[in-house]
């Protein structure tokens, strides 16, 4: 017997341990199966399971269980990535704590320490994905650090640079002063700040005494400019391009030029161009050959190309030295306060500076034209469609990749360097060696490069490189391309299309048929979770609390495409008390004797009820195999919900009460009812399944003796072709809307819930007075009457009954409720218009709101969808107290 209480914390790790020692989810490479595939987007190494996590990942399980029990031989390839600056920053913490850094143990020394701390701390985030159900391949599990995929890693970075497109260039870069080395925009968080905008006169070279006039943001990098752009539609200063001024403090003289980069509308129109220290700059240098002047040294502080009295000073040291030397130069026009976005990295929280320096790049813009096609001609559709602009926006305007990383932990590149700096790009340090003694003639001594690659680059090669390649593997056969990625959208330039420029490049096709993109999950706000707001939700508390199966049907149910989720607790909450509601219901069934039976078949049910419940449920999965195919997750949750909820478990299990429990009843009708109860609720449990797979699972086993299989391994359910009953339908379904109807008038009436409410129906069909005369008893029951009875529409009995009644219409028919005796009718009426104009205020304040240009300028996005949704939340609500105050007034 069913436990009274569901109690998910005592059996998720059990059903886990289970589900994961039965091999249930290992992919069949020697199977006859179609295949499906998805790769995880591999979590860092050093992460912990967040909310955008346990979507992406609850997400991506409902995919691989649904197609798995389709009878696809599914791959979910699981793995982690090496995460390199996140990583190297861990391990470096735990040695300053002992007042050690890395140089004091040396690279090879300071690696194996990482080895280590992976070994013993890496697998945090793999232990909490079992925790949230996920059903990966673990025996598959890869790390972007294993052996197999630094192979490939070097074999990609040597085919590419012997190509041409891999090279080593001096060019700007996201440099950070605090790690020392290039990083990711990923990696920089961009933060408002209130700044200032300084205004510098700069002398023209041929006319003493007048000036041109810049704005910047920062004065320290002043020092390096080499050319003061104007538009060149600019009339202002159309007879100053091609003439010279003087940057001040250095009295260095520097061209007026023409480029569209200059926005006249924008300040005074003039712009300093410093192409060392800015990436418009950078461009606007290159297309002009402008000299490259870099004014900071990797502390970024004043190098050696600043006057020597600036020299070793911080950017804002410099800054304020500069500002007051213009000042007394006469060469500060004004100074403005200036909101401005300032770069930081998301690791050290220095600002983060463009800085030139030597890198590796990849020739991303040759790359980038096949994987452009690619989406156009269909081979990989994003869902949402939408998503596509996006992908073209950042592909038609890619920038060569700056992938070396000035740290230790990481795939080393691939380059030794001969005594005169000749560069030998090889697999192996021997064939390097071989390469060299080849140019120079004789073995010399070689000095590897000791940049790292950036973690995207070997991430790029994912969905082949954990499959074996560069090896000719059967499961690279198999499996690749893989069927559908699920990612989150601030990757879409970082991951997705990376992985397209290299899979197309070496595997000849294209990476995955779908990209899914779903958005991001925010507070009940609408706000952006983070740790300084203090509105971080942890999914791991809400496993715990209300039970895994909970958060992710939550999840699930939000996931509406193009839209951020907006979690709460209250709403994880809500789903417990559904996993709750199914549990009762199954325990119900299991006390009424509602056993399955083996060969039973539901098109012979006799019973209307019964019949009524198995085109139900037919239906209901079609909509949620449609609705999963076409990756509308929250509408296969909704459906679900609404069919276990209301249909099976409000009508169905209440309508057959009396079948199940009347002494007097048919005993065939009885054994009838029973399984297809069963049988209704075994199906149940497949449909709910893939989003709920715990409590699926512990029910499928406690409710049949000798399951053929765990369900996680069981057939997705076929019904065949006329299982749904028109007539049944037609009938059960109007009892249903009776009910509800009468249950409405009762609720916004406040009627008493032990009241008996006399309703009469006039104007009925033949087929409505047969169904009147079937269900009457269960109408009365359900709807707590104390008459149900039909007049004849027009009649004195009928003119009697409407006097104090409700009017209803239901089909053909008016129903009469008759609640005047049984409510203060004018005490509701004073009710119903106070809580009316209550809400009219607050539709008032809402549209005021809505119509201020300032609100709707300033507020954030969020802020204004909130107030949208909770003014069509009051008229909503205004409009139902309508409805009934008009009722009531009808009386």
């Amino acid at each position: 017997m069913l436990d009274k209480t569901y109690r998910p914390d005592e059996v998720e790790q059990e059903i886990y341990s289970l589900w994961e020692g039965s091999g249930a989810f290992s992919c069949r490479p020697d199977s006859d199966a179609d295949p499906f595939t998805i790769v995880i987007p591999p979590p860092n190494v050093t992460g912990s399971l967040h909310m955008g996590h346990a979507l992406n990942f609850t997400l991506q399980d409902i995919l691989i269980r649904y197609n798995r029990m389709r009878g696809r031989d599914a791959l979910w390839q699981p793995g982690t990535d090496h995460a390199g600056i996140a990583t190297q920053m861990v391990v470096e913490r735990q040695l300053a704590a002992k007042g050690k850094t890395r140089h004091d143990l040396g690279r090879d020394k300071f690696i194996e320490r990482v080895w280590e701390w992976k070994a013993e701390s890496g697998g945090t985030i793999t232990h909490q994905m079992r925790r949230l159900g996920t059903s990966v391949d673990w025996a598959r599990e890869r790390f972007t650090m294993d052996e197999g995929l630094s192979a490939a890693v070097r074999k990609v970075f040597v085919a590419l640079y012997k190509q041409g497109l891999i090279y080593k260039d001096k060019r700007l870069v996201n440099w950070d002063p605090i790690l020392h080395t290039a990083i990711s925009d990923l990696e920089v968080e961009q933060r408002e700040i209130h700044g200032k905008m300084w205004y510098f006169r700069y002398p023209l070279a041929d006319a003493p005494g007048r000036f041109i006039v810049v704005g910047t943001t920062r004065p320290e990098t002043m020092l390096g400019d080499t050319a003061v752009a104007v538009h060149p539609d600019d009339d202002r200063y159309r007879a100053l391009v091609g003439t010279k001024c003087i940057l001040p403090i250095v009295e260095r003289p520097m061209p007026i030029i023409a480029d569209e980069y200059a926005n006249p509308e924008k300040g005074t129109g003039a712009v300093k161009i410093t192409p060392a220290h800015d990436f418009n700059d950078f461009e606007v240098g290159h297309r002009h050959n402008l000299e490259m002047i870099n004014v900071l040294d990797h502390n970024a502080r004043l190098n050696g190309n600043a006057p020597e009295r600036f020299r070793g000073l911080t950017a804002l040291e410099a800054r304020e030295l500069i500002v007051n030397e213009m000042a007394t130069l006469g060469f500060l026009e004004k100074i403005e306060d200036n909101l401005m976005m300032m770069p930081y990295g998301d690791r050290s929280g220095a600002v983060i500076e463009p800085w030139l320096t030597d890198q590796w790049f990849v020739d991303a813009k040759t790359l980038a034209q096949p994987a452009i096609e690619a989406v156009k001609d269909g081979r990989t559709r994003f869902v949402p469609k939408h998503w596509e602009n996006t992908y073209f926006e950042w592909m038609n305007n890619i920038q060569p990749w700056c992938i070396s990383r000035q740290i230790w932990w990481g795939h080393q590149v691939p380059a030794w360097y001969g005594p005169d700096g000749a560069v030998f790009v090889e697999a192996t340090e021997e064939e390097a060696q071989a390469a060299a003694e080849k140019h120079y003639g004789k073995r010399v001594e070689l000095r590897r490069d000791a940049d790292v690659l950036d973690t995207w680059f070997s991430s790029a090669l994912w969905p082949f490189s954990t499959l074996g390649w560069p090896a000719d593997t059967p499961e690279v056969k198999r499996y690749y391309p893989t069927d559908v990625l699920v990612t989150g959208f601030d990757i879409i330039f970082f991951w997705v299309a990376r992985m397209m420029m290299a899979g197309l490049h070496f595997m000849g096709e294209v990476p995955f048929h779908t990209v899914y993109i779903h958005a991001l999950v925010r507070d009940e706000k609408g706000q952006k979770m983070s740790k300084s707001k203090g509105n971080v939700i942890d999914p791991l508390v809400l496993m715990k609390q209300y039970g895994t199966d909970a958060l992710r049907f939550t999840l699930t149910a939000l996931a509406v495409q193009g839209r951020d989720l907006r979690m709460s607790e209250g709403r994880v909450e809500g789903y417990r008390n559904f996993a709750t509601k199914l549990w009762n219901a199954a325990r119900f069934c299991e006390m009424n004797g509602c056993q399955p039976v083996a060969g039973f078949d539901p098109k012979t049910c006799r019973q209307t009820v019964n019949r009524w419940i198995v085109g139900k449920l037919a239906a209901t999965a079609a909509e949620v195999e449609t609705a999963i195919e076409a990756f509308r997750f929250n509408d296969a949750a909704s459906v679900l919900y609404h069919f276990t909820w209301g249909t099976f478990c409000d009508w169905y299990l209440e309508f057959t009460k009396p079948i199940l429990q009347g002494e007097n009843e048919d005993a065939d009708a009885r054994a009838e009812t029973r399984a297809t109860t069963a049988w209704v609720l075994d199906r149940l449990l497949h449909l709910l399944h893939p989003i709920m797979p715990y409590i699926t699972e512990e029910l499928w086993r406690r409710l049949g003796e000798n399951r053929p299989s765990m369900l996680i391994a069981s057939a997705w359910p076929a019904f065949e072709a006329g299982l749904v009953d028109a007539d049944a339908a037609a009938e059960m379904d109007w009892v249903v809307r009776l009910v509800s109807q009468i249950r409405a008038v009762r609720s916004e009436m406040r009627v008493p819930p032990g009241a008996e409410v006399p309703v009469y129906l006039a104007g009925v069909a033949p087929a409505t007075r047969q169904r009147m005369a079937v269900h009457h008893d269960l109408i009365v029951h359900l709807a707590r009457l104390a008459t149900l009875d039909v007049v004849e529409m027009g009649s004195d009995a009928a003119r009697t009954v409407a006097k104090g009644a409700i009017q209803l219409v239901v089909d053909e028919a008016t129903a009469f409720v008759n609640v005047a005796s049984l409510i203060d009718v004018a005490q509701e009426k004073a009710r119903l218009q106070k809580e009316i104009s209550r809400l009219d205020g607050e539709i008032a304040k809402f549209e005021k709101k809505l119509a201020n240009d300032g609100f709707l300028s300033k507020a954030p996005p969020e802020v204004v969808e909130e107030q949208k949704e909770k003014r069509a939340e009051a008229v909503l609500a205004r409009d139902k107290l309508g409805s009934a105050y008009q009722r009531l007034a009808a009386l």
